[in-house]
């Protein structure tokens, strides 16, 4: 009977220390995967950002599409102003501006049209195609919104683009994902990854920053 209870103690306190072992590695793996997640999903989103303000200076506001946006990607081109000299410190002394300079040829300004693929998106890995899709996920794509506010009587064009944690971290530990929700919110962050806002301008920055 005492070699039972022997044994009994023994199995109880492997299974206690696998219960202690256990409740401390597992936020541990939940951390390193949700960082991997987040990782590939704020490059993403960066990708998304310089697709837009490149569209924005090229038609003067932000689009809602991301069909629109992949076409520019693909297809459409940006322009680059190539510079040659610039005004000495005597011109500069002497009241010149680089519009003078420019008329009097002083200073060369060659504007030419460059493909946006050559130029913002050089990295192997990027697929154009798949902008709209959220890394770790099946089909998952990210919300895009564009909005006009009115700032200091200025209308200003802001646009969005994000994916809440329930959808980036599927598949993980649920009640961790309840707690980390809980707590960006109670830090007034939105409770996933996001780039831009349509309800207060942020200068397109991200979440993360």
């Amino acid at each position: 009977m005492k070699k039972i209870i022997q044994i009994a103690l023994a199995i109880t306190i492997v299974v206690l220390a696998y219960l202690i072992w256990e409740s401390i590695q597992t936020p541990i793996r939940f951390n390193k995967e949700k960082d991997t997640r987040y990782a590939e999903t704020i490059q993403k989103l960066k990708d998304i950002r310089t697709a837009q303000t490149a569209y924005k200076d090229e038609y003067g506001r932000f689009t809602g599409s991301f069909d629109t946006l992949i076409y520019f990607i693909k297809n459409d081109s940006m322009k680059l102003v190539r510079a040659e000299k610039s005004l000495s410190d005597e011109l500069i002394a002497m009241g010149w501006t680089e519009e003078i300079a420019v008329k009097e040829g002083l200073i060369i300004r060659d504007t030419m049209r460059i493909a946006i693929m050559d130029t913002l998106f050089k990295s192997a890995d990027f697929n154009a195609d798949l902008l709209w899709k959220v890394p770790f996920t099946e089909d998952a794509s990210f919300e895009l919104a564009i909005a006009t506010l009115r700032v200091s009587n200025l209308d200003v064009n802001v646009f969005e683009a994000k994916i809440h944690n329930d959808i980036l971290l599927h598949g993980m530990d649920r009640q961790l994902v309840i707690n980390l929700n809980d707590r960006m919110k109670n830090q007034n962050n939105f409770p996933g990854v996001k780039v831009g806002d349509i309800v207060e301008p942020n200068n397109n920055s991200g979440n993360w920053e």
